[in-house]
């Protein structure tokens, strides 16, 4: 894995243990050589990680719609930025930059990152790992609505566990490493979406 798109918020949360593992993932993925592509924020656990896996020597690439952008938020010491017209381009070409995809705690724009490209690999688009990194129980209400859909018949189990949710953040990278989709595609007999 040579590089990770990492979802995550542009707020930084009310618990501190979100900027420590932010920082400590960050430092994880210069350490392990893995490029990070995230959103190219300087603010919240964004700016938070950027900073942390450049200071450890990492490469750290942006992708920011040029709102953003002319609002500063942008982060300005990025190895590589890439300013985008929408969220649409930004989203796309994350995806084409990133051999795999993690959200940390976030919002909804958070979440609707990592549920679209984990949508994408269900459809069969692309065969990369994704992954959230669990943080202090903020994914566990997630983690628990999503089996509830395994539960009700709308999401297969196999497709499910396409979702690797780990507690340990070198865990959950040897987890996206070792990534191997299931061979079901997705389709929508057996009453399953």
């Amino acid at each position: 894995m040579n590089s990770l798109g990492v979802f995550c918020g542009s707020s930084l949360g009310v618990k501190s243990k979100y900027k420590e593992v932010a920082e400590k993932f960050g430092n994880l993925l210069a350490r392990e050589g893995i490029r990070l592509v995230y959103g190219g924020g300087s603010v919240g656990i964004m700016g938070i990680l950027a900073d942390a896996a450049l200071r450890a020597g990492g490469e750290v690439v942006g992708v920011i719609p040029r709102a953003l952008w002319n609002r500063e938020v942008g982060h300005r010491g990025l190895t590589e930025l890439y300013v985008v017209e929408t969220m649409h381009q930004r989203k796309s070409l994350m995806a084409d930059l990133s051999d795999g995809f993690v959200a940390l705690p976030g919002g909804i724009g958070t979440m609707e990152e990592i549920f679209e490209v984990w949508t994408w690999a269900q459809l069969g688009i692309h065969r990369k790992p994704c992954g959230l990194l669990e943080v202090d129980g903020f994914f566990a209400p997630l983690l628990a609505f999503i089996n509830h859909m395994v539960a009700e018949g709308f999401l297969r189990p196999e497709h499910r566990f396409m979702l690797i949710a780990e507690h340990d953040s070198e865990v959950l990278l040897e987890g996206l490493r070792s990534y191997c989709p299931p061979a079901i595609p997705k389709w929508l007999d057996e009453g399953l979406n």
